[in-house]
């Protein structure tokens, strides 16, 4: 079973864009592990661009939840098991991703032991939230280290490391990136991301407002994200001389190449933060409703986290988000002072 031989891989996440982001780095495992191996990966569609082009993977299969998610599902299903998998890893804990793993053809079968399909998984270990070290219970594991148990499962001579920021994840740049946003590059400037699926993940926005009136003192402030973030990064901005607001002009790895180069990158516990990690980015990190133990922290050496602590009975509310403060208060991100932001530069 841990023989070096050619093989058939594939490995499942078909959860959000930051989860498959760091599902990279666990392809990047299996191939040094399996050098001589094909890799598949399966994800969701819209996920694709972080995982297409990486050296590690032979071929990526894009599942559309969209216009027949449960034809698509079976459709994909069923050209799958056209191929014979010595392996299969499934980093997801959700249904669907299970039956996928369940219906392969492979003898070995991988993955959480949360999954509700994971009876019929051949092997199988809790995700722990948090994981905490086995050296030292005052560290908690990343969602890396997480995912690599499900590689020492069938390979048991391999070795995690306790140091999390060994396994900064990876995307597949090319010079078409950086060229596409060089242009922003010709003076000292900062990234800010300030936008979240979720409202109690993100920083206030008049936090981000307060925190932009001082960057711009030091250099230019580059606002990402999606195209309907647009009108959030405006109202933050308003006012302020050189800024520039790049929401829907840039792709996910046009983003990750404008960040590599800045002074510093300002983000919230959500895909961005992973973006950053992928190019070694300066990277402060707001954390508001969520906590760094959950195990998404930025992976960049230069990299820091702000939040507000212990300070507050009711943090973390929940493992993902809301729409809003369950108490009304939202005090996690209100209490989080601009000065202790700024100092991080």
């Amino acid at each position: 079973m841990n023989d070096a031989s050619s093989k058939n891989i594939l490995i499942i996440q078909t959860a959000f864009i930051g989860d498959t982001i760091l599902a990279s780095q666990f392809a990047a495992a299996v191939k040094a592990r399996f050098p001589d191996s094909k890799i598949h990966f399966f994800l969701r569609k819209g996920n694709e661009s972080v995982i297409q082009g990486l050296p590690t993977i032979e071929k990526v299969w894009v599942w559309d939840k969209a216009g027949g998610k449960t034809r698509n599902l079976m459709r994909l299903i069923s050209e799958l098991r056209q191929i014979k998998f010595d392996y299969v890893f499934n980093l997801h804990r959700h249904f669907n991703s299970g039956l996928v793993t369940s219906l392969m053809k492979s003898k070995v079968k991988a993955g959480f032991r949360q999954n509700p399909m994971s009876g019929f998984y051949t092997h199988k270990v809790d995700h722990l939230i948090p994981h905490k070290s086995s050296v030292n219970e005052k560290n908690t594991w990343h969602e890396v280290q997480r995912n690599l148990q499900l590689l020492q499962l069938v390979d048991p001579g391999y070795k995690i490391s306790e140091n999390m920021k060994d396994y900064r994840p990876e995307l597949a740049l090319l010079p078409k990136h950086f060229e596409k946003t060089a242009k922003y590059k010709t003076e000292e400037y900062f990234v800010v991301a300030p936008a979240s699926v979720w409202f109690t993940k993100a920083w206030s926005e008049s936090k981000y407002r307060e925190l932009t009136q001082e960057l711009v003192k030091k250099g230019k402030v580059l606002f990402i994200g999606a195209a309907g973030d647009k009108e959030l990064c405006d109202r933050i901005r308003s006012g302020f001389p050189n800024t520039e607001n790049l929401c829907g002009e840039l792709n996910l790895l046009d983003s990750a190449a404008l960040m590599k180069d800045a002074h510093r990158v300002f983000v919230n516990d959500s895909a961005p933060l992973h973006l950053a990690s992928c190019v070694n980015a300066r990277t402060t990190a707001i954390f508001c409703s969520t906590v760094p133990a959950y195990g998404y922290i930025p992976l960049a050496l230069d990299s820091v986290v702000v939040d507000v602590g212990d300070s507050l009975s009711c943090r973390p509310c929940g493992l993902h988000g809301y729409k809003a403060c369950p108490l009304g208060h939202f005090k996690c991100s209100l209490d989080i002072d601009v000065t202790r932001v700024l100092q991080t530069i």
